[in-house]
């Protein structure tokens, strides 16, 4: 099948486009599909964990004064930069200096920003055993003739239906 476009080579990306009328697909090229801004594997960025760490290596063969040890592990930036890997946790903080601007080029910045993990809330079975348990207290403030308490488990009763 031919591209849509230029007409000359074979379509290798499927496009549907959403219009008034309804959907149409446009049959394309790798060249043309990079020209209209969709990523294909001509356009597509072919970086690997040596362009990332190829600064590393300039940075450590420039400046041996920096090079360290971790108190911890004893590893070096030296290691790092062979294996791609930190010897232990206590290697951020004893490189970070020097880790601050390869974690910026590879994560866009040198803190976390995204998403943290957080506890899922109480079962809806859970908040109707519980609403039961204030039900029966409320009733039994009620009989003893605690009316504060009675007040109180009364609007707790109110928020949780």
């Amino acid at each position: 099948m031919l591209c849509d476009h230029c007409k000359e080579r074979d379509a290798v990306i499927q496009v549907m486009q959403i219009v008034d009328k309804g959907p149409v697909k446009h049959n394309l090229c790798e060249r043309c599909a990079a020209e209209k801004g969709f990523e294909t594997t001509v356009s597509a960025p072919k970086s690997s964990i040596v362009e990332f760490l190829m600064p590393l290596q300039k940075a450590l063969a420039t400046s041996p004064a920096e090079i360290g040890r971790c108190s911890s592990c004893g590893s070096t930036l030296r290691d790092f930069q062979r294996t791609g890997r930190l010897g232990c946790a206590h290697c951020y903080a004893s490189f970070e200096t020097s880790l601050r601007d390869l974690l910026r080029r590879v994560h866009g910045n040198h803190r976390h920003v995204g998403k943290r993990y957080t506890r899922p809330e109480d079962s809806t079975e859970q908040a109707s055993a519980g609403l039961g348990e204030l039900r029966d207290r409320l009733k039994r403030a009620i009989e003893s003739e605690q009316f504060e308490l009675a007040a109180e488990l009364r609007d707790r009763i109110r928020v949780l239906e």
